[in-house]
């Protein structure tokens, strides 16, 4: 490499492969692109075009007519709805729109060429029919569901492990759930790492690159791969897969840095390229989505370390309690994690403590809790996509997310998170209270989970949302969709019909169970913006009659007591006793633990100051 060129990497985008996989047997074409090819045909026979006006006016037609009476206008060819995905793959219309709604939490934030985005990304819930998915978009979305995640190494004392996660159903021991008594005694070790996991990814898409591009290929009599081209529209529809970095520049489009695209005559189509050649240069650039080669490129030679020799487990608790406020790790990684492990948060293996984290402490637009036990979990800024995995007995504020949430494996959790999208897989006996946006899919091995809605706020959470797209207005928190029980791109062999079961969904918290969850406010900092005050999302009026209820049941205590005739001795009394049964709880439920780290953990952010 010479010292002017300029390093270029497609990093393969994970969230389609963390986030995007759906447990649907009608979406698993095992005979690879023969099938996929056939479902396009039938897609495109069901699609239409959508247009964009300049007034905000939307239309979907089936035809390619412009003619808006001069208003400028921008129409988006073959798309499909939830009809034409239910017809074209023998699908309910349930399940189609779940389709629908996973491959627009996964799509790119940039359009072709550096443009806008595809309208599907922000599309409203009742506008979604009417914008529908791009054809090209969906078939390389259906081809990644089968992508088989990585099965999590055997425990080399596998009986030590076997009685801790209750057996409460007949499929119990045939699914990869393990639950988070079992991590921890099994260790982080035996788990894949977040490396191994996009190492796989990328393996995966290596090897199937080629009928990747066959699928995005123009049409031809020809089936040779050789002769077939790939015009630039379609070439863009790979950044569903692959994000453009280049050393010293910003994020641009595949065409814009592809060769054989990025020279083209803006007033003429460009010349469709071969098959053969974009696969080269696509195998030539193509890298791990939190792989840094720019390092490797430059400081291999001079033996400095590269990602691959960085440490990516960390213990992120208040058990180093400045390290809770500024975000920084004990071994001293979040610098590096900034330049190295391309935008991703952990929050990982906290005991028995608290962790609060705001916007200054999230590293780009991605927060993973791992691993997390007996403890709570502030995050209180605004990000894109959330993972929640192997948690138990905690509770966990996930502040406002605008595409994705996916939770698994945990146990007596809690968990607080207005969100757009979100999936809940193998968990038992928790708790969701959710501005959600659209439904919450439950899939996998579960018990005992229960719904409810959103029950919190603090200071930013209205910017937060408007930030992210999350709309207050819209909340589906109590219509959960069960998928399958089993997940099929797990690796593992089931029992034949297994695949058929559906998973256990979850009921809806009885009202006079729910209560608010109020967030210490010794976090809380100056705003120029109008400041959120109560909760964003409308409480259904059971729920807001219990809480009433409550607080007038309170009101009434308190009354009785100012009212109480006592002497100064008796109310000393009366004061000391109700503080020693507070006192008590605060230590019988472990909430004093929380308050003492909390504390701590502000007394250094002054200090710091």
């Amino acid at each position: 490499m010479t010292e002017n060129e300029v390093p270029l990497f497609l990093h393969l985008r994970r969230e389609p492969f963390e986030y995007g996989l759906l447990p649907l047997p009608n979406l698993m074409f095992t005979d690879g692109t023969a099938t996929l090819k056939g479902v396009r045909e039938k897609l495109l026979q069901n699609s239409f075009t959508y247009t964009v006006n300049n007034n905000n006016h939307s239309s979907n037609n089936d035809d390619n007519n412009n003619d808006n009476g001069g208003e400028v206008s921008r129409s988006f060819s073959m798309r499909v709805n939830a009809t034409g995905i239910a017809e074209s793959l023998q699908l309910s219309e349930d399940h189609a729109r779940v389709v629908i709604d996973t491959l627009a939490s996964v799509l790119p934030e940039h359009g072709q060429g550096g443009g806008a985005a595809d309208p599907l990304i922000h599309a409203s819930y009742v506008d979604v029919d009417s914008i529908g998915a791009d054809v090209s978009d969906l078939i390389l979305f259906l081809f990644i569901q089968t992508y088989k995640k990585l099965v999590p190494r055997t425990h080399k004392d596998a009986a030590s492990v076997a009685d801790v996660w209750p057996s409460t159903s007949a499929f119990d021991g045939i699914f990869a759930t393990l639950s988070p008594l079992q991590l921890m005694r099994s260790g982080r070790r035996f788990m894949p790492s977040q490396a191994d996991e996009e190492a796989h990814q990328l393996s995966y898409v290596q090897k199937h690159l080629p009928n990747i591009l066959g699928l995005l290929a123009e049409p031809s009599d020809n089936e040779s791969a050789d002769m077939q081209v790939l015009s630039s529209e379609s070439f863009e529809h790979l950044g569903l897969l692959f994000h453009v970095r280049e050393r010293g520049t910003e994020d641009r489009s595949l065409s814009q840095v592809a060769p054989f695209f990025a020279n083209s005559d803006p007033d003429m189509p460009a010349v469709p390229v071969p098959v053969p050649q974009v696969l080269d240069w696509i195998l030539e650039h193509i890298c791990a989505a939190s792989d840094n080669p720019l390092e490797k490129v430059l400081g291999g030679e001079n033996g400095s370390p590269t990602v691959g020799d960085l440490d990516i487990t960390k213990n992120d608790s208040c058990g180093s309690s400045s390290g809770c406020q500024s975000g920084a790790f004990p071994n001293g990684y979040n610098q590096q994690q900034k330049d190295a492990h391309l935008k991703l948060t952990f929050v990982e293996g906290v005991n028995k403590a608290s962790v609060m984290k705001q916007p200054s402490n999230i590293e780009g637009s991605s927060v993973k809790v791992l691993n997390c036990h007996d403890s709570v979990i502030y995050i209180l800024a605004p990000f894109n996509y959330a993972t929640v995995n192997g948690c138990s007995d905690a509770t966990i504020l996930l502040g406002a997310v605008g595409k994705a949430v996916r939770i698994e494996h945990c146990e007596r959790v809690n968990v607080i998170v207005a969100t757009m999208h979100i999936c809940i897989a193998n968990c038992r006996e928790c708790i969701f209270y959710l501005g959600v946006n659209k439904q919450p899919i439950i899939s996998g091995n579960n018990h005992n989970l229960q719904v409810a809605p959103y029950n919190t706020f603090y200071p930013d959470l209205e910017m937060h949302l408007a930030q992210v797209g999350v709309d207050r207005a819209v909340n589906l928190w109590d219509k959960p969709l069960a998928l399958g029980m089993v997940d099929p791109h797990d690796s593992l062999s089931h029992p034949a019909g297994v695949s058929d079961v559906q998973a256990e969904s979850a009921t809806v918290l009885h009202p006079d169970q729910f209560l608010s969850f109020v967030i210490p406010k010794w976090f809380e900092v100056e705003s120029k913006f109008q400041q959120t005050k109560d909760n964003p999302f409308i409480l259904p009026n059971p729920y807001m009659a219990a809480q009433q209820q409550k607080y007038n049941s309170l009101e009434d205590t308190r009354g009785s007591l100012r009212n109480t005739q006592l002497d100064d001795s008796k109310k000393r009394e009366l004061a000391s006793a109700i503080h020693g049964h507070f006192k008590d709880w605060l230590y019988a439920s472990g909430n004093i633990r929380q308050l003492y780290c909390l504390q701590s953990t502000e007394l250094d952010s002054r200090e710091i100051d």
